[in-house]
Parts: structure tokens; sequence; C-alpha cells
């Protein structure tokens, strides 16, 4: 029996497109192929499968209370000392990166 198919058409932005198009290239996974399991994880989930939700920023340090710095603080030192840090340079280059 041969299979029917369904065309989908969308607007995207031409970067978006680009990079989302890399990516799946990379992993051998084509465009269609992605939206056909994005729709069924759509109907496996009965809604969208990943959080919609606007992602919160960091407080900065002048809207921090001390004790929330503090804690911070401690926090950093605490990773640090068991090895659950990033060498400075690496981190700020994964921060160039994310940043473009």
């Amino acid at each position: 029996m041969a299979t029917r198919s369904a065309n989908v058409n969308v607007r995207v932005e031409p970067d978006i497109k680009e990079q989302a198009e890399a990516i799946l290239e990379k992993l051998g996974v084509s465009t269609s192929a992605f939206i056909n399991m994005t729709y069924r994880q759509v109907i496996l989930h009965n809604g969208i499968p990943f959080p919609v939700t606007v992602p919160t920023m960091p407080k900065t340090r002048d809207v921090m209370t001390d004790a929330e710095f503090n804690a911070m603080m401690q926090e950093g030192l605490r990773q640090a000392k068991v090895g659950e840090s990033a060498p400075m340079e690496n981190a700020f280059d994964t921060i160039m990166e994310r940043l473009g």
C-alpha cells in the first residue's frame, strides 16, 4: 500500500531555519522526519511536548539581598571545592558562543 503524505507550509526566519537544519543534518535527521516526530509527540502528550515558558533572568547584585548574595557565593565556593566548576577561560568561551 502506498504511503500517503500531507504538505506543511510554514514561514520561518531564514537564520533560524539554517541553524536548525544544520543541527538536524549532523544528527542525520531530515526536516520531514523531525516534523513527523514532533507531531507524534504532540499527539502522545496531547499538547506541546516541552515546557513553553519565559525564562527568568538571574538576579543582579543590585537587587539581591546580602543573604541571597552570600548564599550564591557559598554555593559557588562549594562547587569549586568539589570540582563542579569550569575554568574561567572555558566559562567565557561558552558565554561568547551562546551570544553568537
